[in-house]
């Protein structure tokens, strides 16, 4: 069975002893991602921005551990208040069309002034009729 993990480059992983991304067998799990970079929030209160970074982020760490965009199954986000949400679901929207994971939304308090979602994701890698292969 595969065991991978990925670090990203957030200033906790290491010291809290997490991985970005880790996959056991065909099951990839991917931290919760805040749209930091170096230490530098990106596009400050822009929910929408913030989350095709995230994304673009999550689709990195997928790959690391030999997964895909089309292999996750959940997604859950971290909203700073649920009346902004409709930046977050609409790149959803356009990253999971035809796709369309489970989605979970919840409000919670976040680090960093300005930042407005936190994302994370479940995979499970499967071939394009949905095939699982237990022995990778």
């Amino acid at each position: 069975m595969v065991v991978l993990t990925a670090q990203g480059s957030g200033r906790f992983e290491k010291m809290g002893s997490y991985s970005r991304a880790k996959r056991v067998g065909p099951f990839v799990y991917i931290a919760g991602t805040t749209s930091m970079h170096n230490g530098e929030l990106q596009s400050p209160f822009d929910i929408y921005a913030q989350s095709i970074f995230i994304f673009d982020q999550i689709e990195k760490a997928l790959g690391a551990v030999g997964a895909e965009m089309r292999h996750v199954v959940r997604t859950k986000a971290y909203v700073t208040d649920m009346r902004d949400a409709g930046g977050f679901i609409k790149a959803h929207g356009e990253l999971f069309k035809d796709i369309e994971p489970v989605l979970t939304g919840v409000q919670a308090g976040l680090t960093t002034p300005g930042m407005m979602v936190e994302i994370e994701v479940d995979a499970i890698i499967h071939d394009e009729n949905g095939k699982i292969d237990y022995g990778q």
